[in-house]
């Protein structure tokens, strides 16, 4: 099943759409005039009993096709080829007046409907026309002739009008929607007609059901023709009844199973996360309302998945899941976490004598770095930058516990990629970077703050306090990483450690247990 990419417009319209169009109610229309003949040869032909009946009934299918056919014809090409100037100056990417185009867009929606009324009324006229010229000729008719001329002329009629109406609204959806309808959605148009889905069953049916069915039924009524035998006619009507009906199942298909099968492989696409499906098919029934509705969905998503995306690139990817999916308004829930704040010493001073493009450079080089430790291989969860550091959260998400554990592994893992990174900064020319790491675990209010207009996502207690404070105290200690006493009781697997003489903390009652771990 195709299912593209604006497909629509990537498939420039042919310029045959309008000789397609004209020559889709062709076939149909020959096949229900040969079987109507054919039908009344055998049929009909019995019920006449004179030779002067049966000569008036052939001038009369002479006459009125050499009549009729050039008339309907004239009017449906007329009907068809009024829109060619248009259609070639939309066909090469032109405009016309908005009035204008939304008549000629009335016109091609209405198409099937015009062929179908052209060929309805050149059938139905027989009726009135054979009944009048045979009975011109004074001689008495046959009373069964009241019913089997008029059927003879309904079932073909039947027949032809359904496969017309069907292959003209193919035509013109292959080759007229794309062209009078880019960019817009045909089932929107006000003042249209089209044809329902109950519609086309009931077509469906009397095309292959009601009328070849029909037609055997009347065999029982119609007087014994010496010329055919009953059987073979009954198995031929039969035969036709069936090569329409296929005929009938396969337009069907196209016109309706198509668009089917098409919504789902798109709608299987959306639930796989592709938002770049689009329907390329352009309709005026119920099928164009729901293809245009599922493609606006799309666009909607696609727009929403840009924007997700973009909001994940400025506040963190973790972070736009968190506000996305826990907390959808001002506030948060307590829960015990690891807060983490990272910094780079001396770099104010270290970036005096640069120019801003420079120190920004080198920032972003840092950052890119801490931010792949950080979040891709240890499932942190970085919350704001703050100026040449960052403060990041670990155990955000509830169902995580060993967050401590994974801070201390991810601030290693900083200090690890930070010895890789000076190595590529030295080799630049530039001035090696150090940092240093303060950890802190405990209870904090995790969630948003701000009003209604303007929120923060954010990490607030004095466990994120103290972190901070730690964080200071690396300089103090000369050591890049250190774990308040609370970090190291929640940690779950063993790890070597060294303490430090208890520090002073600003906010903290008493002196606060440090350690660092042995690399």
């Amino acid at each position: 099943m195709d299912i593209a990419v604006n497909e629509t417009a990537a498939r420039r319209p042919s310029p045959r759409g309008l000789l397609v169009t004209a020559l889709a109610p062709v076939i149909p229309q020959i096949l229900g005039s040969a079987f109507n003949i054919w039908y009344n040869a055998v049929v009909v032909n019995a019920l006449l009993p004179t030779a002067t009946l049966k000569h008036r009934f052939m001038q009369t299918v002479v006459a009125y096709n050499a009549l009729a056919y050039p008339i309907a014809t004239a009017i449906w090409l007329w009907f068809v080829f009024s829109l060619r100037k248009d259609f070639r100056v939309l066909l090469h990417g032109g405009t016309i007046a908005v009035d204008v185009l939304d008549r000629h867009r009335r016109h091609v929606v209405h198409m099937p409907w015009l062929g179908a009324t052209i060929g309805g009324v050149a059938w139905l006229l027989c009726i009135p026309v054979f009944f009048l010229s045979l009975a011109a000729t004074g001689e008495p008719l046959n009373p069964q002739l009241n019913w089997h001329l008029p059927i003879s002329f309904l079932v073909s009629a039947f027949i032809a009008i359904t496969q017309s109406f069907f292959m003209i609204e193919l035509a013109s959806h292959w080759g007229l929607f794309p062209v009078f309808f880019r960019g817009a959605r045909p089932d929107r148009l006000a003042g249209v007609h089209s044809l329902s889905l109950r519609a086309r069953g009931v077509m469906w049916a009397i095309s292959a059901g009601v009328c070849p069915i029909g037609s055997l039924l009347l065999l029982n009524f119609a007087p014994a023709s010496p010329t055919s035998n009953p059987q073979w006619f009954g198995l031929f009507v039969g035969t036709i009844g069936i090569a329409f009906g296929l005929c009938s199942a396969v337009l069907i298909a196209r016109l309706v199973a198509r668009p089917v099968d098409q919504l789902r492989v798109a709608a299987q696409a959306v639930a796989e996360g592709r938002f770049d499906v689009e329907v390329p098919l352009q309709r005026a029934d119920e099928f164009g309302a729901l293809i245009g509705d599922f493609n606006r969905m799309v666009t909607e998503l696609r727009e929403k998945e840009r924007v997700r995306r973009t909001f994940g690139l400025h506040v963190g990817q973790k972070v736009a899941e968190q506000i996305l999916t826990r907390f959808p308004g001002v506030g948060g829930a307590e829960q015990t976490v690891t807060a983490m704040f990272a910094d780079i010493r001396a770099f104010t001073a270290n970036s005096a004598n640069r120019e801003p493009r420079q120190v920004v450079a080198l920032l972003n080089r840092f950052l890119d770095a801490m931010v792949q430790v950080v979040e891709v291989e240890h499932n942190g969860m970085i919350n704001k930058f703050l100026g040449d550091g960052f403060m990041a959260i670990f155990g955000a998400s509830a169902e995580t516990v060993d967050h401590a554990d994974d801070a201390v592994q991810t601030g290693l893992s900083m200090l690890r990629r930070l010895e890789k990174l000076n190595e590529e900064l030295v080799a630049d020319g530039e001035v090696p970077m150090a940092i240093g790491i303060g950890l802190n675990t405990g209870p904090a209010i995790v969630g948003s703050i701000g009003s209604p207009q303007r929120m923060e996502f954010t990490v607030i207690g004095n466990t994120v306090n103290v972190a901070s404070r730690i964080q200071g105290l690396t300089k103090t200690v000369e050591e890049p990483l250190l774990l308040t006493e609370w970090t190291v009781q929640a940690l779950r697997k063993p790890i070597e450690l060294r303490e430090f003489p208890a520090q002073e903390v600003r906010g903290v009652s008493k002196p606060v247990r440090v350690f660092t771990p042995v690399r």
